[in-house]
């Protein structure tokens, strides 16, 4: 647009003056136009506000000044174990961290872990061994808050716990069959997460009630999602891991790909991450029942499956899993955690 040179400066700022108002305007108008038509829906907005907010949240490691501590080496340490995945995280071993250190970061955060257990049928049997040796080896010095899902709430066992450290009894139904109870783990985590302990702790640990603590399971096993390596697998090669095979499971992996074989006895982390994990493998056992399939290890296969494609922020090597029938390997300096030998044909309702 060209003005005459007649045209006095004070016409020039008067319609300088109107072009501005009237994009001010029409900026303002469309602005609000679509802002009110992006709506959340109702549903939406319960979940993100209610279901999906949690208590767990990244934070700062920050250790105390004036703390004594071996200097870590670079040169110096494990040499017998790898002790890093390909993706960077940790895989932890005894003297690949160092415990005194890392209690001072993660202790004054006051956090609290939440520590599942499934206690059905016969299984309560093993559930005070379970909460006697976990009060003196697991999270010493936590605030630890275990679930127990039984079918016999009367035949919980009273057991003296320390200060800060609390039980609650969840009462699930009477399954028949022991695939069922594995089947419905994922499930029930899930809910009991949406329904209460997303608000209640800062970490997660679903655990197998059959097993008992015999050393130390501290605050270096903590991350946003931890898995542990299987100790009947951890020096195989992935052709010879039990995953589901069948291309028709949702839980399957092909036979060129797999990281490590993780074991179903124990998987943890920040709740938030633990709660996606267990809605994702809730949905893909679903996915396959209605299909007329179980995968072949139940909620184990669906768990490789989620970890191979999600992959832990932290790895528990097999001093976090152990069993009581094999015999201890050199590398396993020690034996954290492990599962108790049983007669499955007893213990188990179909078997």
């Amino acid at each position: 647009m060209r003005f005459s040179s007649n045209v006095k400066p004070y016409v020039l700022l008067l319609i300088v003056g109107i072009f501005l108002l009237l994009g001010y305007v029409y900026f303002s108008f469309f602005s609000e136009r679509l802002n009110r038509d992006i709506l959340i829906d109702e549903d939406q907005k319960r979940t993100n506000l209610s279901q999906l907010v949690f208590k767990s949240r990244v934070r700062n490691l920050v250790s105390p000044e004036k703390l004594l501590y071996k200097q870590p080496s670079v040169l110096v340490g494990r040499t017998d174990v790898v002790s890093v995945t390909p993706w960077l995280a940790p895989i932890v071993w005894e003297g690949t961290y160092d415990p005194v250190l890392i209690d001072n970061i993660y202790k004054p955060m006051k956090l609290t872990i939440a520590t599942t257990v499934f206690a059905v049928g016969k299984y309560v049997r093993f559930l005070q061994d379970f909460l006697e040796t976990a009060e003196k080896h697991f999270m010493v010095g936590f605030n630890v808050h275990y679930y127990v899902f039984t079918d016999r709430p009367d035949d919980v066992p009273s057991v003296n716990l320390t200060q800060g450290r609390h039980l609650s009894v969840i009462q699930v139904p009477v399954s028949n069959r022991w695939q069922e109870i594995s089947a419905r783990r994922m499930e029930i985590i899930q809910t009991t997460i949406e329904r209460q302990i997303r608000r209640e702790a800062d970490y997660i640990f679903c655990l197998d009630v059959d097993s008992k603590f015999h050393a130390r399971w501290g605050s270096e096993s903590l991350g946003r999602l931890v898995a542990v390596i299987h100790p009947g697998y951890y020096e195989q090669t992935r052709d010879h891991f039990p995953y589901e095979r069948r291309p028709a499971s949702t839980a399957y992996i092909p036979m060129d790909e797999g990281d490590y074989y993780y074991g179903g006895a124990m998987f943890g982390g920040f709740v938030e991450d633990v709660y996606t994990l267990t809605k994702v493998c809730r949905k893909r056992f679903e996915e396959d029942a209605g299909n007329s399939i179980e995968a072949a290890w139940q909620e184990e296969s669906h768990l490789n499956r989620y970890l191979l494609y999600n992959k832990p922020s932290k790895v528990l090597s097999p001093e976090y899993l152990w069993q009581d029938f094999k015999a201890q390997t050199k590398e396993v300096k020690v034996i954290r955690f492990s599962g108790v030998i049983k007669n499955y044909a007893e213990v188990r309702p179909n078997v």
